[in-house]
């Protein structure tokens, strides 16, 4: 099996030489740049399985560098992990807008990035039955060609809406999702969804799932997740 590859960009030599080295040290394929311009071309090039992206780049910075890559049909599957000192919540928060798998903020433990990486390459297949669409996480199995919904094995009913939401939550454990982004994946020309409905369409989906709705969770400031295994 090849190694994962994993696509570092970073301007501070000792981050690069750090995360290189543990990277290396648990497996992974590392590839280094310091520029938000190289890490597009390296990107493109080699299509790494994941990019650790600090923030605060020389020239094209971070926000930019994400924004760009998952507009590209080519690139948007890569996770990224943004790695920065911006900790601010509306730094977060603009970062998962725009498609970033994860966020952590320096001064950060390898041990936890590790980690970090770890889930967000896991998220990309988790659960996922590449034949039939399905999505297993937990007991909860969602089946989008038959617009079904099971708990421990017994049909929940929802709503059209509260489907697109669980199955947009189910196909990336983890992932916390903006009520933006929510918004996007739901609307319809004959569905109308606000960012403020969200939070009613959650209280009712929790509910209908029963006990299965407290893997639901809520990310203060954020959005919402569906807790991984």
């Amino acid at each position: 099996m090849p190694k994962p590859s994993i696509l570092v960009v970073d301007d501070e030599d000792e981050i690069l030489e750090l995360l290189e080295y543990n990277l290396a040290k648990n497996g992974y394929s590392v590839s280094c740049v310091t520029s938000g311009e190289d890490a597009l071309k390296a990107a493109r090039s080699k299509l790494p399985d994941l990019v650790v992206l600090d923030l605060m780049l020389p020239g094209l910075e971070g926000l930019e560098v994400c924004r760009i890559l998952k507009r590209d049909p080519k690139t948007e599957h890569i996770p990224i992990l943004m790695l920065t000192a911006k900790g601010e919540e509306a730094d977060i928060v603009a970062g998962l807008e725009l498609g970033a798998a994860d966020y952590v903020t320096k001064p950060f433990s390898p041990r936890v990035l590790l980690a970090r990486i770890r889930a967000a390459l896991r998220r990309g297949s988790v659960g996922v039955d590449a034949g039939s669409g399905t999505v297993k996480v937990h007991d909860i199995v969602v089946n989008p060609g038959r617009h079904e919904v099971t708990v421990a094995g017994k049909p929940v009913r929802l709503t059209f809406t509260e489907f697109r939401i669980l199955h947009l939550l189910a196909r990336r454990p983890g992932w916390v999702f903006t009520r933006d982004q929510i918004v996007d994946e739901v609307q319809g020309e004959d569905v109308a969804v606000t960012d403020r409905s969200v939070d009613v369409h959650m209280v009712s989906l929790r509910r209908k799932l029963g006990h299965a709705g407290g893997y639901i969770e809520t990310v203060r400031g954020v959005g919402y997740r569906l807790k991984e295994k």
